[in-house]
């Protein structure tokens, strides 16, 4: 083996899928890319890396709310542009041409187009590591949608794409929780 930058161990082992969350800040909607997201359990727990450089971290903070929406391979394009722009002067439900869907418990709109929405609660905040705790109160798959691959942002300006699924279900039926 060769040695590796530590500065690039990050790409090593990038979590993922890279997701959309949405806010809304008492006055409008607004969309931001997030590439570190993580599962913290088989509860509807989750957890997302953002700080101050996002203009929808505000919102999330006072809110205290949001959605994740799920987007699939054939968006990456529109998430990309939706991480390069900011919402303090882009409408980018506009601009990228997304459809906002109200949820059932938070203000934040769903992403039609996306493959997947879940509802969230903000639970806690770690400043110290700019991590948002977010709780799931509400989740909504799109069984239609031909599209299913998603993406996971490598750190450098490179994605992987989900692939084909390997069945392992009965080795690990005793770790796996019933019903899922």
């Amino acid at each position: 083996m060769r040695q590796l930058q530590l500065s690039k161990a990050f790409t090593l082992i990038e979590a993922g899928p890279v997701v959309l969350v949405t806010t809304h800040d008492g006055q409008k909607d607004n969309i931001m890319t997030i590439s570190w997201t993580m599962v913290l359990d088989f509860t509807p727990l989750f957890a997302i890396a953002t700080g101050a450089w996002n203009h929808s971290f505000l919102a999330l903070q006072q809110t205290r709310e949001c959605v994740i929406a799920i987007p699939t391979v054939d968006l990456l394009d529109t998430v990309v542009g939706i991480g390069t722009c900011s919402g303090a002067d882009t409408d980018k439900f506009a601009r990228f041409g997304l459809t906002p869907v109200q949820g059932k418990v938070v203000r934040p709109p769903l992403i039609k187009e996306c493959l997947a929405n879940i509802e969230c609660k903000v639970i806690d905040m770690i400043k110290k590591h700019n991590i948002v705790v977010l709780e799931g109160v509400a989740a909504y798959l799109d069984t239609a949608r031909k599209e299913k691959r998603t993406v996971h942002a490598v750190g450098d300006g490179t994605f992987i794409v989900d692939g084909h699924s390997i069945d392992r279900r009965e080795m690990m039926a005793s770790k796996i929780p019933s019903g899922v």
